[in-house]
């Protein structure tokens, strides 16, 4: 014997008309256990035989979404405990066949754990709920066209836009970022950790540094030599355009960039005016 992630034991179901549909079979058995008083010792054991009864349409519906990166067994296991609340809340007397109660229960369930419990990104959830759909939809679709089906074509199928569709895709597949130790083939078929791999020291960090103590020294400034730099620096001006725009020669202006500046490096070097 084996025990299920539902609790129960599995145990023979030759008293259980085996040529009976699984809906059919758990739907006769949770009827013959409501005909039963409360505090009967049967009522458990059909209990039990009914969520035996309805392992295989859990391990169907659960195989319905593998191959999204979740072990088989883990889906099973979520789509089993859904059985068993399906089980418990399903009513004989509403006149609804169990797999018409049960089905939904159980892809609700496996649906949510594949949204909630499987990203380690954090997605928004309407893009979270496309991305699940979308897997099982372009599995249809691959089928129907016999060959992958288009953004533009799932977009029409699932009546959103493409750009949803992108989204939802781009970030499924991102779902699971890569270990940084993990590791990888480099240059020369050399394997090291994929941390050792990217990156590097940004080569501008330095100016944030200088940009932040330059802004007080900068303001200090007459108008007359930021308006200077400015034409210098950022409009890319020749002196002598400096020269013809401020009034003055050439030399002069030449003598105002080089005691501006001056002043701005001893500012930065910390040194007394």
């Amino acid at each position: 014997m084996s025990v299920d992630p539902t609790g129960a034991t599995r145990t023979s179901l030759a008293s259980v008309s085996a040529r009976q549909p699984v809906g059919s079979t758990v739907q006769d058995l949770l009827r013959r256990r409501t005909e039963l008083p409360g505090g009967h010792p049967d009522r458990t054991t059909l209990r039990t035989r009914s969520i035996e009864a309805g392992l295989p349409l859990a391990r169907r519906l659960a195989a319905d979404y593998r191959g999204r990166g979740e072990p088989m067994e883990d889906l099973y296991q979520v789509a089993a405990l859904a059985l068993v609340k399906a089980v418990d809340g399903y009513d004989p007397a509403r006149k609804v066949a169990f797999t018409s109660y049960a089905v939904p229960t159980i892809v609700g369930a496996l649906k949510r754990h594949l949204r909630d419990s499987t990203w380690v990104v954090r997605v928004p959830r309407g893009v979270k709920d496309l991305a699940v759909t979308l897997a099982t939809t372009g599995a249809r679709l691959s089928q129907e066209l016999g060959r992958s089906p288009t953004p533009r074509e799932l977009a029409a199928c699932l009546q959103t836009t493409e750009r949803r569709v992108t989204v939802a895709l781009d970030s499924w597949l991102a779902r699971f970022p890569a270990s940084l130790d993990a590791l990888v083939t480099t240059t020369g078929e050399e394997r090291r950790p994929l941390i050792d791999t990217i990156g590097e020291t940004d080569a501008n960090i330095d100016k944030v540094t200088d940009l932040r103590a330059l802004e007080p020294l900068l303001a200090a400034l007459t108008l007359r030599q930021q308006r200077i730099l400015a034409m210098r620096f950022i409009h890319n001006m020749s002196q002598s355009e400096i020269g013809a725009q401020i009034g003055v020669s050439q030399v002069h202006v030449s003598r105002l960039l080089g005691r501006t500046l001056a002043q701005l490096r001893t500012g930065m070097l910390g040194q007394p005016a």
